[in-house]
């Protein structure tokens, strides 16, 4: 199956909110799910979600199962964005109909054509039972499409694949035609770009093209040599600044990993006029080639070395977190036993379960959480989201400390504090140095609209702050970093950070 949008230059401004592919399947035969070889259960049925089998929580698409119809899944949560994946690992998922041992299997061996790049993340299965194979949506990330330009797009195309096997009451036949869906997913990518589609608007393999190269880091303050950058995301992108494959959903996006060595091959592109990006784990920022990449049908095109300089003002004198675009490394506190969902208990998962932002006022009773620069741990003592406080039935904002000592400060020198965030949702976080008062050294102002929080992501949209902090406002010995998210509306106004650094002056 696949779609084929045109949208031409006349056509009113409009949002684009949702396109997908959807199948309900029978009630009465398919009740049990499988996204990947962890996540795989019984799920709750449509009549579970009706006002006498549950308790709506703090959205409507999160409720608590009072009286199901499967008991055993009584006190349970179920949230469709419990089930999200994101692109580059959303191939495959589907449903089995376990009376007759069929299975129904939604293979999508491409993201090409998919909004917001291999991170941007998506519904896949939820209760219905329904199978979705996601196009374009806004979450996660915002709204996007709004502009008075043509273009067009084809989406697709994606497998619907249906197998069995023999009806066993051991249920080994899901094992069996699990199995071979993931069989199936294989054969689909091996194959791809399809040879049998007739559609002018999806080439062939031998009307594209492939680009390659190697991509080094460069960062004297951590190495005098240049780095290889080890499995770094490389990808072909329409043009714009760096980092703009976040929000970009008109083009096509052709993505993959360097090994070892930094050499990357992007293969099966189509012919068009791209920018090459890349992120490095363990590095903050993006990486833009500094010129256009034109692909042509059965050309190969070799880059060459590209030297990647993230950003950097000066030696690190501490750092809290990983350069990964996540928030994953934080502490990840267990979910209230009243709001839990079986299939997420797992370590890969843990943080989609329910309700965690509400643990943080849990965690921290009576002040605000303090980091400790030498003596507090990261994967303990940081919490996972920057969330208002719940007092009550009201939240108010929280302002997070990070102490830290210097030995001397070179009060002409130019301090910087590097602020990677991993998502925002309607939030401001105000930087103050030494003060917790006043007008702030620094203000992100109001951003964000990824609601990655309320939907249980680990990330939305990666930013990044160079924040200038001249040594005239530090002192040798003792300082505070004062980081307050001033809005609380709700407790979905929050932040993630991926990774903080305070460097020195350059040496």
């Amino acid at each position: 199956m696949y779609g084929i949008f045109k949208r031409r230059k006349y056509f009113p401004h409009t949002y684009i909110h949702q396109l997908r592919i959807v199948f309900k399947l029978k009630e009465d035969k398919f009740h049990f799910m499988a996204l990947s070889d962890t996540q795989q259960r019984i799920m709750p049925r449509r009549e579970d979600r009706e006002h006498s089998h549950c308790q709506v929580l703090a959205y409507p698409e999160a409720v608590l199962l009072t009286n199901p119809i499967n008991p055993k899944l009584k006190g349970e949560v179920d949230d469709k964005y419990q089930y999200s994946i994101e692109s580059k690992d959303n191939k495959l998922h589907g449903w089995i109909a376990d009376h007759d041992a069929v299975g129904f299997w939604m293979i999508t061996p491409s993201d090409e054509f998919r909004t917001g790049g291999p991170h941007k993340q998506d519904l896949t299965s939820h209760v219905g039972p329904t199978a979705l194979s996601m196009f374009v949506s806004n979450h996660y990330m915002g709204k996007f499409y709004k502009e008075g330009v043509a273009w067009k797009k084809a989406f697709g195309p994606v497998l619907i694949y249906l197998n069995s096997a023999t009806f066993d009451h051991a249920h080994r036949y899901r094992k069996s035609l699990w199995k071979d869906a993931k069989k199936r997913l294989s054969k689909e990518i091996k194959s791809w770009p399809y040879s049998f589609a007739a559609s002018k608007d999806y080439p062939h393999a031998d009307h594209r093209g492939e680009v390659s190269g190697q991509l080094q880091v460069r960062d004297k303050y951590l190495h005098k040599q240049l780095m290889k950058a080890k499995s770094a995301f490389v990808g072909l992108a329409a043009p714009g600044r760096a980092g703009s494959w976040q929000t970009e959903g008109k083009g096509y996006q052709f993505w993959t990993q360097t090994d070892r060595a930094g050499h990357f091959s992007i293969k099966n592109v189509r012919r068009g006029k791209y920018n090459l990006y890349a992120w490095v784990h363990g590095f903050i920022g993006n990486y833009k080639l500094d010129r256009n990449v034109s692909v042509h049908p059965g050309h190969k095109k070799n880059l060459g070395t590209l030297i990647y300089d993230p950003p950097r003002s000066g030696p690190t004198l501490w750092e809290i977190g990983i350069p990964d675009r996540t928030a994953a490394e934080f502490f990840i506190p267990d979910p209230n036993p009243t709001f839990v969902n079986s299939i997420l208990n797992h370590e890969g998962e843990k943080f989609r379960q329910y309700g965690l932002w509400d643990r943080y006022s849990d965690t921290y009773p009576h002040h605000d959480l303090v980091f400790k620069v030498g003596a507090s741990n990261y994967s303990r003592d940081w919490f996972f989201a920057h969330v208002p406080r719940r007092t009550g039935n009201d939240t108010k904002a929280t302002t997070w400390k990070i102490k830290f000592k210097l030995q001397e400060v070179k009060k002409s020198g130019k301090y910087t504090l590097q602020m990677a965030l991993a998502a925002a949702n309607f939030a401001e976080v105000q930087v103050r140095i030494n003060t917790p008062d006043g007008s702030p050294h620094f203000t992100t102002n109001r951003i964000g609209y990824d609601n990655a929080v309320a939907r249980h992501g680990i990330h939305g949209l990666y930013r990044l702050y160079s924040i200038n902090v001249p040594g005239k406002g530090l002192r040798g010995g003792n300082n505070t970093i004062f980081l307050t998210q001033t809005r609380c509306k709700d407790e979905f106004m929050a932040v993630m950070y991926d990774y903080i650094r305070l460097e020195g002056p350059a040496v």
